[in-house]
């Protein structure tokens, strides 16, 4: 990873906020293309000792230590799998034309429980485990901050539910259609992509209330529920 000459001893006032360069993108292909350079920045800052690493674990007084920052990293460190797969095919992910195949190898795929994984250098298979290990990401984030259980019950269960109703909404006829159309009106179908970014943006909201703890005042926490995005919140 690139070397911004940042030292453990030697921390910047103030950093780059990595995950600025995804907002405002609505393209899924954008979002991956802008995630393939944001994740290892983001690790940089981590591995250097300039960003409390998880998010999760920063205070008030920290580096980028606000709930808007933590909401919006804890969903980053989820979705840095998807740009860690040896052999890419984002296709699969973002393709309407390979959403059908991408689900279904997604429902066959056993689930794992880890957040440290090694992959196969298949794609298919790769993204599953990738997914998997987002979502096991996040039910770690929750337990470190004491996040409400029951907003992190069957984390895994309820994401293959959805999944099950993305394969059914594809299975239509004119999806890929529809699915265009709801696009270039900036809005987002039941892409693969979508569906995880969906999934990290809400728990990691769970998160981001948790960790601000006594800190957070009760306007500041009803700003949070009413938001959908961390973008909202500038």
């Amino acid at each position: 990873m690139a070397n911004f000459g940042w030292t453990r001893g030697n921390k910047p006032a103030q950093a780059e906020d990595a995950a600025s360069d995804l907002r405002g993108l609505t393209d899924p292909c954008a979002f991956l293309a802008a995630l393939d350079k944001v994740v290892p920045r983001y690790l940089d800052l981590a591995d250097n000792g300039v960003l409390v690493y998880p998010a999760c674990k920063r205070k008030p007084g920290d580096l980028l230590g606000d709930a808007r920052a933590i909401w919006e990293h804890t969903r980053l460190e989820a979705m840095r799998y998807l740009p860690m797969l040896p052999r890419k095919d984002t296709a699969l992910l973002a393709d309407p034309a390979r959403q059908a195949e991408m689900i279904d190898a997604f429902l066959r795929q056993r689930a794992h429980d880890k957040t440290v994984v090694d992959f196969t250098g298949t794609a298919i298979e790769d993204y599953g485990i990738a997914i998997y290990a987002a979502l096991n990401w996040l039910n770690h984030c929750g337990s470190l901050v004491g996040a409400d259980p029951q907003k992190f019950s069957g984390t895994l269960r309820s994401f293959r539910k959805v999944m099950v109703v993305a394969r059914q909404w594809w299975a239509l006829d004119g999806a890929v259609e529809r699915c265009r159309q709801l696009l270039e009106a900036r809005e987002r179908p039941p892409l693969v992509f979508f569906l995880l970014w969906a999934e990290s943006t809400n728990r990691a909201r769970e998160i981001a209330i948790a960790a601000a703890g006594t800190a957070a005042t009760e306007d500041g926490i009803a700003r949070l529920r009413a938001a959908e995005d961390p973008e909202e919140l500038a």
